[in-house]
């Protein structure tokens, strides 16, 4: 009986790793589709009928173009997770085109289900992420030009500013085909209903007024 905390732990630890990412697929390929007669239900998507898949299935078309940075914050998402892309289904992983116009931002937000690994094909980018309290809170931040790549952990808060006087582009991997945004500011100050403003008051430590105004003001999703 002596040996029994030590199995619980590796137990635990066992059970941990299994769930920390995307399940492992026990097919080849399970192409996503809306057809529930059709398709059998695996890791939150319908599977449409190997036998019916095509290599149309894996060719995703929709980063070739710029994205539309004529916005707030000057920068747009275009990502290529499993509801833009069919094939990705099971495989635990997906990608995302960014980009930044001149002082362009894309704010501090995390994937709640995926570490994400960025590397810069034009421009300049300051980009950080910050741990955890255990970590106090610690900003890792540095300067990325064309070439470079950095990458922010599963869950942490991080963000990527174009510092530079012209157009930057940069490419995401991620490493689950569902990695989830959840942008800081707009999960905050614009939820919806809104988080009740005595929470925000002693949670910030500002005046009712400033939440209020944070609270009226447009929160633009650029993903």
């Amino acid at each position: 009986m002596k040996y029994l905390p030590i199995s619980f732990l590796i137990l635990a630890l066992a059970t941990a790793t299994a769930f920390a990412y995307d399940p492992s697929p026990l097919q080849d390929i399970c192409v996503a589709t809306n057809d529930m007669e059709s398709g059998v239900f695996v890791n939150g998507k319908f599977c449409k009928d190997p036998k019916h898949a095509t290599a149309d299935d894996f060719l995703f078309m929709g980063l070739r173009n710029p994205g539309n940075t004529e916005n707030p914050l000057g920068s747009k998402v275009t990502p290529a997770f499993v509801d833009q892309f069919p094939g990705l289904n099971t495989l635990g992983i997906s990608m995302a085109r960014i980009d930044f116009a001149p002082g362009g931002l894309n704010p501090p937000h995390t994937h709640p289900r995926g570490t994400e690994v960025l590397v810069v094909v034009e421009g300049t980018l300051l980009v950080g992420f910050v741990t955890s309290n255990q970590l106090n809170n610690t900003l890792f931040t540095k300067v990325l030009y064309k070439g470079d790549v950095f990458v922010f952990p599963i869950g942490l808060i991080h963000f990527q500013l174009n510092i530079g006087k012209a157009y930057t582009l940069a490419f995401a991997g991620l490493s689950s085909q569902s990695p989830g945004v959840i942008t800081i500011a707009n999960a905050v100050f614009g939820a919806k209903p809104p988080i009740s403003a005595d929470v925000l008051t002693k949670a910030f430590q500002v005046d009712k007024k400033v939440v209020d105004y944070l609270q009226a003001q447009f929160w633009y999703d650029n993903n």
